[in-house]
């Protein structure tokens, strides 16, 4: 069973979340702080995510994202948000935590938050030596609109990645994330015209159920929907990787997107896969029309 290290120093809020991991299938440990959490993923048994409070007393959920990083680097870190820290947790993302969930919005986030992030950071790694050898890479995908597609998509992406030593252990998960979330926008958002409140935007959901929406099922079905494509352009070298994803839709007016680190995006669903990509990637552009990403990636020294 997947087990996961809750760091929180409120008991009250503690038994409230463990509640809502077992629900969904988890087996919960507890740490009241950032110290205790590293002493339990030193001498305890293995941990596949930790869930971390942000404001916490003799370390703090920034702290303890740092020193995972450092010292338990394929480890995935999700923050726990509430009021007031979204500058901390924004600072967060950027050191190397996974993903968030505001407090607020627990009880609706929280699992599907968890399986996104767990189902990236198990993803086969099993070719990296024999990637060790390459150097340069450039290819080109045209994707219908199937979503069965994105997970061994991303699976090749991240074995080339990890195996050109393009991105460490966290990163790996951070990368897999930004381009999943840009293929799925590319596909509900983009191509099929659904909006984020039309269906439900979790990608679990999705993959497991991908024609429960029955404006899903229809525009599969329908043209101009059934017949546009997802286009993925990627070259990567030893010093970085640069994708591309364009959809067939009609784009969006991208003088309205939220700037870089802003943490209004934090409590906003549509903001925060953006939010997400802007920060876990290193370089992010859209063209004129809205429906073409460029996503960069560097190397880290």
């Amino acid at each position: 069973m997947t087990r996961i290290l809750v760091v929180e120093d409120s008991a009250t809020q503690a038994v409230q979340i463990r509640g809502l991991l077992e629900e969904a299938d988890y087996e919960v440990d507890l740490a009241s702080n950032g110290k205790e959490a590293l002493q339990r993923l030193r001498s305890g048994p293995g941990v596949d995510l930790v869930l971390t409070d942000m404001v916490m007393p003799e370390m703090d959920g920034l702290q303890l994202v740092r020193a995972i990083r450092v010292h338990h680097s394929a480890i995935p870190v999700i923050l726990m948000t509430s009021q007031g820290t979204d500058a901390i947790a924004i600072e967060a993302l950027e050191d190397g935590a996974a993903g968030y969930v505001p407090k607020s919005q627990a009880s609706l986030r929280l699992a599907d938050e968890i399986a996104q992030v767990l189902h990236v950071s198990q993803i086969n790694r099993s070719y990296e030596q024999l990637l060790g050898c390459l150097i340069r890479n450039e290819f080109s995908f045209q994707l219908t609109n199937d979503v069965t597609l994105v997970d061994p998509l991303i699976d090749l992406l991240l074995q080339m990645m990890m195996g050109m030593k393009l991105c460490d252990s966290t990163d790996r998960i951070r990368v897999g994330l930004a381009i999943e979330h840009a293929l799925l926008n590319a596909l509900y958002r983009g191509n099929l015209e659904i909006a984020a409140a039309q269906i439900p935007s979790t990608r679990e959901l999705l993959l497991q159920e991908p024609l429960s929406a029955a404006l899903v099922e229809q525009r599969l079905l329908q043209t101009p929907y059934c017949e546009r494509k997802i286009f993925l352009d990627v070259v990567m070298s030893a010093d970085e990787a640069r994708f591309v994803i364009r959809d067939q839709g009609p784009g969006f007016d991208v003088s309205k997107l939220p700037g870089r680190g802003d943490p209004d995006a934090l409590e906003s669903e549509g903001g925060r896969g953006l939010l997400l990509i802007q920060t876990f990637m290193d370089e992010v552009t859209f063209n004129a029309v809205g429906n073409e990403i460029t996503m960069l990636k560097r190397r880290e020294a």
